[in-house]
């Protein structure tokens, strides 16, 4: 079974994705993992996110990680892993969703934005946690100044990382990952330019 720690591993990168179809969800999620991003976080936004989670499982080699973000509710959860997904990713963390997600036995990255939710997270069975919004929490800085209190926590900083961004993170010994939507972005028209999610894939990639 795949664990937390294996899923923020696997990447130097977790892409953040909203998608708009199942259709648009499996071409983005293809050139991805062709360009070896393999962990994959399709946030449940849209009402096609479970019908996506699904779709990107079945088309993909079985090594790719199919993930999802945004789980708020612990139905959400279910739902979640119903669909497929090996792990979940949540913003947030509360007594109800920690208690169903380990009652499902499915690997869970809980958010975190203060060293106080950081405690609790932890006293509720997380040492792996998405620290989010980072970039409005504190940045680098504040990981570098939990990793002195609490060093048995590992983060994955979401929210406001760039590949500019990105190695500063990295770069911490309580950072296993990044989490990022800088790889999918939209254009002016509102779609996702294939040809330019590969040249990101490859450029981040490249620069591990």
């Amino acid at each position: 079974m795949t664990s937390v720690v294996d899923v923020m591993n696997a990447s130097p990168v977790i892409p953040v994705l909203a998608f708009e179809s199942t259709e648009e969800a499996v071409a983005v999620c293809q050139v991805l993992y062709d360009e070896g991003i393999k962990v994959l976080e399709i946030t449940l936004r849209h009402p096609t996110a479970l019908e996506a989670i699904s779709a990107v499982k079945t088309a993909l080699p079985s090594d790719a990680i199919v993930g999802a973000g945004t789980v708020l509710s612990p139905e959400l959860a279910k739902a979640a892993k119903n669909a497929g997904a090996v792990f979940g990713v949540s913003p947030g963390l509360t007594e109800e969703l920690a208690h169903a997600v380990k009652a499902l036995d499915w690997p869970f990255l809980p958010g975190v934005a203060t060293l106080s939710e950081a405690m609790v997270a932890r006293e509720l069975g997380f040492t792996e946690l998405k620290f989010f919004p980072a970039s409005l929490s504190g940045g680098p800085s504040f990981l570098k100044a939990v990793g002195s209190v609490l060093p048995d926590l590992t983060f994955c900083p979401t929210g406001g990382v760039s590949a500019d961004t990105a190695p500063d993170y990295r770069a911490l010994k309580n950072v296993a990952t990044v989490g990022g939507s800088w790889v999918t972005p939209r254009g002016k028209d509102g779609t996702i330019q294939l040809d330019i999610v590969r040249e990101l894939a490859r450029a981040t990639i490249a620069a591990q």
